[in-house]
């Protein structure tokens, strides 16, 4: 049993590689989608503009969270200096109200910013990376398919002998299987780019 499944991992596995390799260099046709395929680029260069925009904003709150911090223990010394002051209580303790007011508005932006941080990082990390573990899934599908189409087609271009009908058999029974498989995952990718934008907006 398992050097059948290794057989079958092996046999795969030089199909598809030499699938992969035939495209390269332009001489195997290759399945495409091209609607899909402009989405799941699209996809991928949205997801670099959004990684930009969570890092630029991890740098906001981090900033933001020391600006807070700071008019925190400003507004406590401005505090501290009013009692300590007479002469200059009135001033003082307008600074240290000020201070202790921009520190109020500076935590609620604050809880904004970690609200917008939470909800890209969601959105990037793990709405579109399982987006994008699917569409892996579909690519290796697809070369599976092109790898077991040309098989087929090659193996019904070749003699018609006892043997040869036997291995097509066994050929288009792959053959199907691998379209099946493909044609599912092209649903699945679509569908889950469509909940993707969704979810976005």
């Amino acid at each position: 049993e398992k050097f059948d499944i290794v057989k079958k991992w092996g046999i795969n596995t030089y199909k598809c590689t030499k699938q992969l390799l035939s495209e390269r260099f332009g001489r195997g046709s290759r399945t495409v989608d091209l609607e899909l395929e402009t989405q799941i680029e699209l996809l991928r260069e949205t997801k670099r503009k959004y990684e930009s925009v969570l890092h630029l904003a991890r740098a906001l709150t981090a900033h933001l969270y020391s600006l807070v911090q700071t008019q925190h223990a400003l507004g406590d010394a401005f505090a501290d200096l009013s009692q300590k002051s007479p002469e200059l209580q009135e001033e003082f303790g307008y600074n240290a109200e000020t201070q202790k007011l921009l520190c109020k508005n500076g935590e609620t932006l604050l809880g904004a910013v970690n609200f917008f941080v939470s909800s890209i990082n969601t959105l990037v990390n793990k709405t579109m990376e399982d987006t994008l573990m699917t569409v892996k899934q579909y690519e290796t599908a697809r070369l599976e398919y092109d790898a077991y189409r040309t098989d087929l087609e090659e193996l019904s271009m070749g003699p018609r002998d006892a043997g040869a009908v036997s291995r097509l058999d066994a050929a288009q029974s792959q053959f199907q299987s691998h379209k099946d498989k493909y044609e599912k995952l092209r649903a699945d990718v679509a569908i889950k780019l469509k909940f993707l934008e969704e979810n976005k907006v």
